[in-house]
C-alpha cells in the first residue's frame, strides 16, 4: 500500500494509482483499481506516476510500448487495405501525435458479484485497444444480438473488435467471489489536437456520413461512459 500511494492519482487527474474519477453524482462505481498512465508520446509521460518498485517496471513497459506500436501500425495498415483504401489513410489520421495509454487492472474478489462489475457495461473511446488477459481467470464478456457472451482465454491472440463499418463493441468486465484476476489494456488513439472525421473513400450515396468531425474524442468519452452512456452517440450526425 505504502507503493501504490506513493504514485496515486491527485485530484483531477486521470492518470495514477487508484479509482476513476466521480464525475457525476451517483455515478455507478467499477470494483476495480487501476494503475492508469499515458506512456506514448514520451514528453507527455508523467513520471511520477510511474512505479519504481518493481526495478524492471519502467523498462518492460517500454519495450511493450515499443512492440505494440509495431503491432498497430501494422494492423491500421491491413484495416485499410482490407477495405481497398490506402495503406496509410488511417495512420495519417491518428497523425505523429498520436497517444497510448496504459491501464492495469486489478479486480479483487467480490462477495456479491451479481451485482456488481469490474467495469461497467461500455465501448472502448480509443481508435485501437489491445488487451493483454489474465491468463487463468476469465472476465471479459461482449454484447451481442442483446445477449452476454464470455471472450474466452486465447494467449497470444489478437480479438479484433471506419464510418461503421468496423464496430467498437460493448463489452464488460465481470467479477467472482473466488479469485483475483488482472489485465492490462492499451489504449491507441489519433493525436488529440488532430480533427478527424470518416474518410471521404467511405463515404456515398448508400452509405451518408454518420459522424461529425471531432477533436480530442476520448475527452468526450469519460464524461458519457462515466453516465452509463455510450459516448459514439454524442458525435453522429
Amino acid at each position: 500500500m505504502v507503493e501504490k500511494q506513493k504514485h496515486g492519482r491527485a485530484g483531477d487527474d486521470y492518470e495514477g494509482y487508484g479509482n476513476d474519477l466521480v464525475l457525476f453524482e451517483n455515478q455507478p462505481l467499477d470494483w476495480t483499481d487501476r494503475l492508469y498512465l499515458l506512456v506514448s508520446p514520451e514528453d507527455r509521460q508523467k513520471l511520477n506516476y510511474w512505479p519504481e518498485n518493481p526495478e524492471s517496471f519502467r523498462y518492460v513497459l517500454r519495450e511493450y510500448i515499443a512492440r505494440l506500436k509495431q503491432i498497430q501500425e501494422q494492423l491500421l495498415k491491413s484495416i485499410a487495405m482490407s477495405l481497398s483504401l490506402p495503406e496509410d489513410c488511417f495512420l495519417n489520421q491518428f497523425g505523429e501525435r498520436s497517444t497510448m495509454y496504459a491501464r492495469f487492472n486489478y479486480y479483487p474478489p467480490c462477495s456479491r458479484p451479481d451485482l456488481v462489475f469490474g467495469l461497467k457495461p461500455h465501448a472502448d473511446g480509443s481508435g485501437i485497444t489491445i488487451l493483454l488477459q489474465d491468463k487463468e481467470v476469465k472476465g471479459l464478456q461482449l454484447l451481442k444480438d442483446d445477449k452476454w457472451f464470455w471472450v474466452p482465454i486465447m494467449p497470444d491472440a489478437l480479438l479484433i473488435m471506419s464510418n461503421g463499418i468496423l464496430k467498437s463493441p460493448i463489452h464488460r468486465a465481470v467479477t467472482n467471489s473466488e479469485t483475483e484476476r488482472n489485465t492490462l489494456a492499451m489504449f491507441y488513439s489519433p493525436d488529440p489536437e488532430k480533427e478527424i472525421e470518416p474518410l471521404e473513400e467511405l463515404v456515398d450515396d448508400e452509405r451518408p456520413r454518420l459522424f461529425t468531425k471531432v477533436r480530442n474524442y476520448p475527452d468526450t468519452y469519460f464524461h458519457f461512459y462515466q453516465r452509463g452512456k455510450r459516448p459514439i452517440n454524442a458525435v453522429r450526425i
